[in-house]
């Protein structure tokens, strides 16, 4: 299925039915008095979080979502039936903004859980009969109001996937690799750049009860910020992470590359893109390790390390080979376990910044 993770919709809430104006007519009965009944409630429109849904490729081609109105009341003291709610499944992650007026963009609801429920467009209440406006001295009312109307609202969705980890790093750095050889993802991996289209999730099970997710994106260059590659696209998908993975490959095939030079400027993309997500903590892993001379291994690292100034957690292993991963994942476990029971984080927008590492 095609990874969406935007989408445009209208809602439209149904409107409410009309009250009636009718009288009590039977034999023997001279003065039955007024018996019309109130309207029914339009249909009201709700998003549900369904944790069974990771695209919102169905919003894409139906765009607009329109409920019922509710029925005219009638005689006989008779309400009119009330319209059904509308049901808009989504993936958990998704935010929801209201972008109505054209100008502004304001956040209506985050779904975070499986199962939460929210009111997208409230239907109108239906319009009183007659039989509510009968006095002493007004007998036979003919009065009777309208339906109040629904709410109609140009909605725009964006999905940001809900993951501890996340990993970042140029184009071939091994980031599929990774999440491959460590969790139950099975992503596209091939020896070119670009191979990951769009993010992949994987649980990487640290033992009984002891797991987190992680999330891969696709490479970022120099130049991401005007658009190069697949540009900054799929950096929102990181904003929800605890922890930031830096991929680093130590060992390129064109050996013109720098490996510091381009970590350098996957850092300075990730600023360009949002401070508050280059402020998370972030640590280096430096990969393909196998490709280089075991004598070469640890002085290599030390030199990468010590050019760029670095001052946090450094890890060095191959993917590939299957090398360095157990301490890798059980630092990664005990940075995250800290957050488990915690509320998944809210939209990035409204966070204090973390400390900057760098």
């Amino acid at each position: 299925m095609k990874f969406v993770d935007e989408a445009l919709i209208d809602v439209s809430a149904g409107h409410g039915g009309a009250g009636c104006v009718s009288f009590r007519r039977e034999k023997f009965i001279p003065f039955g008095g007024p018996n019309g009944g109130d309207g029914g409630r339009g249909g009201s429109v709700w998003a549900i979080a369904d944790r069974n849904i990771n695209t919102l490729i169905d919003y894409r081609y139906a765009r607009r979502h329109d409920a019922k109105n509710g029925e005219q009341g009638r005689g006989s003291d008779q309400f009119g039936a009330a319209s059904p709610d509308i049901e808009l499944r989504m993936p958990v992650g998704t935010i929801i903004s209201d972008v109505s007026d054209g100008e502004t963009s304001v956040v209506l609801v985050e779904l975070l859980e499986h199962g939460q429920r929210a009111l997208l467009a409230k239907g109108g209440d239906g319009g009183f009969g007659n039989m509510h406006f009968k006095t002493s001295t007004n007998r036979s009312p003919r009065q009777k109001t309208p339906g109040w109307p629904g709410e109609a609202k140009k909605l725009q969705l964006e999905l940001r996937v809900l993951a501890d980890v996340g990993l970042l790093g140029m184009p071939n750095a091994g980031k599929s690799t990774l999440i491959a050889a460590i969790s139950n993802a099975r992503p596209k991996i091939a020896d070119y750049p670009f191979t990951t289209l769009h993010p992949n999730l994987g649980v990487v099970r640290v033992g009984p009860e002891r797991s987190f997710v992680v999330a891969d994106i696709p490479g970022l260059i120099e130049g991401a910020s005007e658009g190069a590659g697949l540009g900054h696209q799929f950096l929102r998908h990181l904003q929800r992470t605890r922890l930031l993975l830096h991929i680093v490959d130590a060992a390129p095939f064109d050996e013109g590359v720098d490996p510091v030079v381009q970590a350098r400027a996957i850092v300075a993309e990730l600023k360009k893109y949002d401070p508050k997500l280059h402020a998370k903590p972030r640590w280096l892993v430096f990969n393909k390790l196998d490709m280089v001379p075991a004598e070469e291994r640890e002085a290599r690292v030390k030199d990468y390390v010590r050019r760029l100034r670095w001052k946090g957690p450094v890890f060095s292993i191959s993917a590939l080979a299957r090398d360095g991963l157990q301490p890798l994942v059980e630092a990664i476990y005990k940075h995250v376990a800290a957050f488990q029971h915690e509320a998944p984080l809210p939209d990035p927008r409204f966070e204090a910044a973390a400390p900057d590492h760098g």
